[in-house]
């Protein structure tokens, strides 16, 4: 739900900021929500003169409410003003005066979560309210609140979005009924289940593969004359229905905005017979101007091509130069999320269009657009459409633009600014929704009295981490003593230095003492012993001449060698002097070897190795050598020196 929330974010369908109109036509109040949790309801008065400056008349009043308020519409019926307010779970309605503060009027709770809500534009104080689980109510001060419509399923196919809309036709007691698949409208006074589809997401609008409706909105005007046109907007396209002709499109445009569309407001025009000025917001901030012409039998249609306008991030270049730290701070303040548009009608006296802004960091911003009437056109060609001038954004609590700013708004824009950079840089301004599993909400201050078991049990219930400056100063807990060894203990002294830390330290200065000695003691030892060895076979080993007779004395066994007497079979080879160094096991292997070489007779026995070097004792060249023998032995191979 966090990743479709980031992808799109449709709690704002509709957006959040509303006009409503003053004692005169230049004048009137901003209805928009404020704070860390947009739960704060403000109506700043604002004026604006012929030339187009705006005039903040004083500070807000607001309303403090018990959730975020997530839409915001007005509605005026005969000479009545109405304001609707939708949160999560709650929907008001209250009336306003143009003297007093806004009456209340009813709060509706919403247990399954409100999606939408709209205000009728014929009679006053209807409201009409839509739910997740697909129920749509309407509620009037006479009758109350009653239920219309319930349809848990989607309209045209199965989609699992639980969003749905509500709004009002040409014919008071027809509603429209959306969600992703399409619109139906409704008759309320009509049996269960009657109604007719105006818009379908398929091949009868030739819309794309995945399209889906975003926003659906009536387009009439109250008064007694009655639009009967309907804005659906996709994530590709724009569409405009007639209730006359139902799943066929009068109008069809690619907006090619890079957000999804989740704003538009529709002005009055400038003057009878002049095009209609279509405001249409992304949710990235993209702005885009549509003049849509043709009244009455006339086929709607676009009046010339649609204008993009400046969106809040186009202002950063206006601002002063500041430390990367608190550009990249500045930078991300006017790239949120924007969740409210609204406008000041123009008039025949002033014919300019100023367009507000609300982003989620609680920011107002403005733009003034001076709209001029284009030369007449011949016959045959579309009718006359406002061309635009459009400056950059400016502001209202913050604003942005350097290209026309007034004096007024570059004091209001420095002043917003240097609140700004005053917060503190731990303060987060908006940033993108995170993926956790846990939201780390603001907790209050526990007292200083409680005890660590307290302490531990509340951070436990909450879910949150305990860190060391949260249980206060505590004692210092000192390493236990390092334990007293002799020198004498190599085990004993390895494991104190590296208590102490200085594991390496010890094995390099072992490593020093001992190379030396090894080299000095272990190396001379073996060469002596392999000297010896090979100077006892030597000795031992007197090849005959060649007149001597062959030796034919085997020595296989260990009864050919003389024992003294009284000497054990176990201690055979250990009396003599050429057995020390010789494992038992390798005794046997040594004898039959020495049984293969020609011996002398007076010969005492086989000379002992150690094990190393028995194995390479056949490969070892003998100092005396014979290379014929006599009689009719073979001639000896030359022994070879290898391992």
């Amino acid at each position: 739900m966090r990743w479709e929330q980031l992808l799109l974010d449709e709690a704002f369908t509709g957006g959040a900021l509303a006009w409503l109109p003053g004692r005169t036509a230049r004048a009137g109040q901003l209805v928009y929500p404020s704070g860390g949790a947009l739960d704060k309801l403000n109506f700043q008065e604002v004026s604006v003169n012929s030339g187009g400056n705006l005039r903040v008349l004083e500070d807000p009043g607001h309303i403090q409410l018990r959730g975020p308020v997530r839409q915001v519409v007005t509605s005026t019926v005969q000479g009545e003003t109405l304001l609707a307010v939708r949160s999560d779970y709650h929907c008001a309605i209250w009336k306003t005066d143009k003297q007093g503060p806004p009456a209340s009027l009813q709060v509706l709770q919403v247990e399954k979560g409100a999606t939408g809500v709209s205000l009728s534009p014929h009679l006053p104080g209807e409201m009409a309210i839509c739910s997740r689980s697909g129920a749509v109510c309407l509620w009037t001060p006479q009758d109350g609140l009653q239920l219309v419509y319930k349809d848990p399923e989607t309209l045209a196919f199965r989609d699992p979005s639980p969003w749905r809309w509500v709004d009002f036709t040409a014919h008071p007691r027809v509603l429209t009924v959306g969600d992703r698949t399409g619109l139906k409208m409704v008759d309320i006074q009509g049996p269960p289940g009657c109604g007719l589809l105006l818009f379908r997401a398929g091949a009868e609008a030739a819309c794309q593969k995945g399209e889906r409706v975003l926003l659906a909105q009536y387009l009439g005007q109250p008064g007694p004359t009655c639009t009967p046109l309907h804005l659906i907007c996709t994530q590709f396209s724009i569409y405009l229905m007639d209730e006359r002709l139902p799943l066929v499109p009068m109008l069809k445009w690619d907006h090619g905005l890079p957000s999804a569309p989740l704003l538009a407001h529709l002005l009055p025009p400038a003057s009878p017979g002049s095009p209609w000025p279509l405001l249409l917001g992304g949710q990235g901030g993209q702005l885009q101007l549509l003049h849509i012409a043709g009244e009455g039998t006339s086929m709607p249609h676009l009046a010339g091509p649609p204008q993009s306008l400046p969106s809040i991030i186009d202002s950063l270049p206006a601002f002063p130069l500041l430390e990367p730290k608190r550009q990249q701070q500045l930078q991300e303040r006017l790239e949120a999320p924007v969740i409210g548009l609204a406008a000041a009608p123009p008039c025949a006296s002033a014919p300019a269009l100023l367009l507000f802004q609300l982003s989620a960091a609680g920011d107002v911003f403005y733009q003034h657009l001076r709209l001029q009437a284009a030369s007449s056109l011949g016959e045959g060609e579309p009718p006359d459409h406002l061309a635009s001038e459009c400056p950059a954004p400016r502001a209202l609590t913050p604003s942005v633009d350097q290209s026309s700013w007034t004096p007024q708004a570059s004091a209001r824009c420095r002043r917003w600014l240097e609140a700004l950079m005053e917060l503190s840089p731990a303060c987060p301004v908006w940033a993108a929704p995170t993926f956790s599993h846990r939201r780390f909400l603001g907790h209050v201050e526990q007292q200083k009295s409680q005890t660590m078991s307290q302490k531990l049990r509340s951070a436990m219930a909450k879910g949150k981490l305990l860190r060391p400056e949260d249980l206060g100063t505590l004692p210092r807990a000192e390493l236990p003593p390092a334990p007293q060894c002799s020198q004498q203990d190599e085990l004993t002294e390895r494991l104190a230095e590296a208590w102490e830390g200085g594991a390496a330290a010890w094995w390099k200065r072992l490593q020093g003492q001992t190379s030396g000695s090894q080299a000095q003691i272990k190396r001379p030892k073996r060469r002596t012993q392999l000297a010896s060895t090979f100077s006892s076979l030597t000795s031992c080993l007197d090849f005959p001449d060649t007149s001597s007779p062959p030796c034919s004395q085997n020595l296989a066994t260990s009864e050919a060698w003389p024992q003294p007497p009284g000497t054990l079979p176990s201690q055979e080879l250990t009396q003599e002097p050429w057995a020390q160094g010789v494992r038992r096991e390798r005794r046997q292997t040594l004898r039959d070897y020495m049984a293969k070489l020609p011996l002398q007779k007076d010969t005492p026995g086989p000379v002992a190795t150690p094990p190393s070097q028995a194995s390479s004792l056949q490969a070892t060249p003998l100092r005396r050598q014979t290379p014929v023998l006599s009689g009719s032995h073979p001639p000896r191979k030359k022994p070879r020196m290898g391992f």
